[in-house]
């Protein structure tokens, strides 16, 4: 564990968690990539395990009860029976009135190399009726098919069809509470070797996340977006001394 997680961060406990997950990330040695989102999320929400109470407010999200009563990382969330992998955010959040899964990404959306299929399955009816955002986007991938784009948008339907279930489902532990989808991002000026990463690339990522937001805002799942450079210079502004070098350390050695 030389140098994978920063001072403060419990790496045995977030090793277990991210072990027990489908993406591999501490087999593999994925997460020691200097490309690696799981690093980068780990690190920054991995420091609250042991102190969920002392998680600051996550931007967009101060209308919620705070403090937080949980926080997880990549915990399995349920969806209706349908082909696919589980969601598995990179955290999961509850507060007094909220279930917030975090998505992060770090360099994935300046790699325009890929294309993202929907699985027919995201087409059944288990979307309820106050999700018409969601479904849009969906029905509007179908008709670009083979175009590439910067935002996820298929884990992004994941998850929140992952929060939405989990709100709902009858005597299960997030029953009652409102579902939020929190994006966060780094926007790196340069990738690892040194060359900078596109203006226009990041300008494209940010004009995704805002057509998405748009189009989905009033639905049963909130969705709000945030970069990791706003996040954590709140926390280094307005958290305690502690989250203040914890915020700190993470520009330093990430910047996001």
């Amino acid at each position: 564990m030389v140098d994978r997680f920063l001072p403060g961060v419990p790496g045995e406990q977030v090793e277990k968690l991210l072990k027990s997950a489908p993406g591999n990330e501490i087999d593999s040695g994925k997460i020691d990539s200097p490309r690696s989102s799981a690093a980068l999320a780990a690190n920054t929400f991995g420091f609250f395990l042991c102190r969920v109470a002392e998680l600051p407010t996550l931007p967009g999200c101060e209308d919620e009860v705070w403090p937080a009563d949980s926080l997880t990382l990549e915990k399995k969330l349920p969806i209706p029976k349908i082909r696919g992998i589980a969601p598995h955010p990179d955290a999961l959040v509850t507060t007094g009135s909220a279930l917030i899964g975090i998505e992060s990404k770090r360099f994935e959306p300046f790699d325009r190399n890929r294309v993202r299929d929907l699985p027919e399955a995201y087409w059944q009816p288990v979307w309820g009726e106050k999700m018409p955002g969601y479904q849009r986007i969906r029905d509007n991938l179908r008709e670009s098919k083979g175009n590439r784009y910067s935002l996820d948008a298929t884990q992004l339907f994941r998850h929140a069809l992952g929060l939405r279930t989990a709100v709902n489902r009858e005597g299960g532990e997030y029953q009652g509470l409102k579902p939020i989808l929190f994006y966060i991002y780094a926007e790196p000026s340069a990738w690892p070797d040194g060359l900078p990463v596109a203006e226009e690339a990041v300008s494209q990522h940010q004009k995704e996340i805002a057509a998405f937001a748009q189009e989905v805002n009033g639905d049963e799942v909130k969705f709000v977006a945030c970069s990791y450079r706003q996040l954590l210079e709140e926390w280094v502004g307005q958290g305690t001394a502690a989250i203040s070098r914890h915020a700190a350390a993470v520009l330093v050695n990430f910047k996001p």
